[in-house]
């Protein structure tokens, strides 16, 4: 059992730096393209911007727009008419579900690994009670067995036993802070996504799609 308790500890941790770090890099791209976007009026010289940016969701967002718009631009400039192109080609749509799907896609990049830390906060209190009450069990049998009502001879066994508990407790708490914590943080960076595609749309319907 405390092996069971030491290695969702490990696994915890190494998720709770892994996220922290991917997180952070995340939140400080984002800010730094979005920084690039507003100032910049060339969506060609934002896109070259956005190589350099891969740890961004919200570049990433922009890059799957800014694909479906050079490509519906295109075809509309090749098209008959707009009337034709909007019909065929679908026009803004097909680029909302580009950035849309996008979403998606980095929403669970930063949401990876983080159910497990909910998984260790709701699961280790058990094990770690589950542990004690064994050891209590195994340390009043071995009483019995002695043929004696001493309490003295399973005071350290009871002891060990409890310690069992405050283990997993120890392990769980940080556990669910985290997780609180990272899921935050996803949601935040979910909201600018969706709060960017919505200004994009704007932008590309209003000046290159009407």
């Amino acid at each position: 059992i405390e092996l069971t308790l030491v290695g969702f500890s490990i696994g915890s941790w190494g998720i709770i730096l892994y996220k922290l770090v991917q997180i952070s890099r995340a939140r400080r791209q984002s800010e730094r393209f979005i920084s690039i976007f507003w100032e910049s009026k060339n969506l060609a010289a934002i896109h070259t911007a956005s190589v350099g940016l891969k740890s961004s969701p919200v570049a990433q967002v922009f890059r799957a727009g800014y694909q479906e718009l050079l490509q519906l631009t295109r075809a509309k400039r090749s098209a008959v008419g707009a009337e034709t192109f909007s019909t065929d080609l679908g026009g803004i749509e097909n680029v909302t579900r580009a950035m849309k799907r996008q979403t998606n896609v980095e929403l669970a990049k930063l949401e990876k690994g983080v159910p497990f830390l909910a998984t260790t906060a709701s699961t280790t209190p058990f094990i770690g009670l589950f542990g004690t009450v064994w050891g209590v069990m195994t340390a009043f049998m071995g009483l019995s067995a002695a043929h004696t009502s001493n309490i003295q001879a399973v005071a350290p066994g009871i002891a060990e036993a409890l310690i069992t508990t405050a283990f997993g407790i120890v392990v769980a708490v940080p556990a669910q802070v985290f997780y609180n914590h990272l899921a935050t943080r996803a949601r935040e960076l979910a909201t600018e996504m969706e709060n960017f595609t919505s200004e994009f749309l704007n932008i590309a319907e209003r000046h290159f799609l009407s």
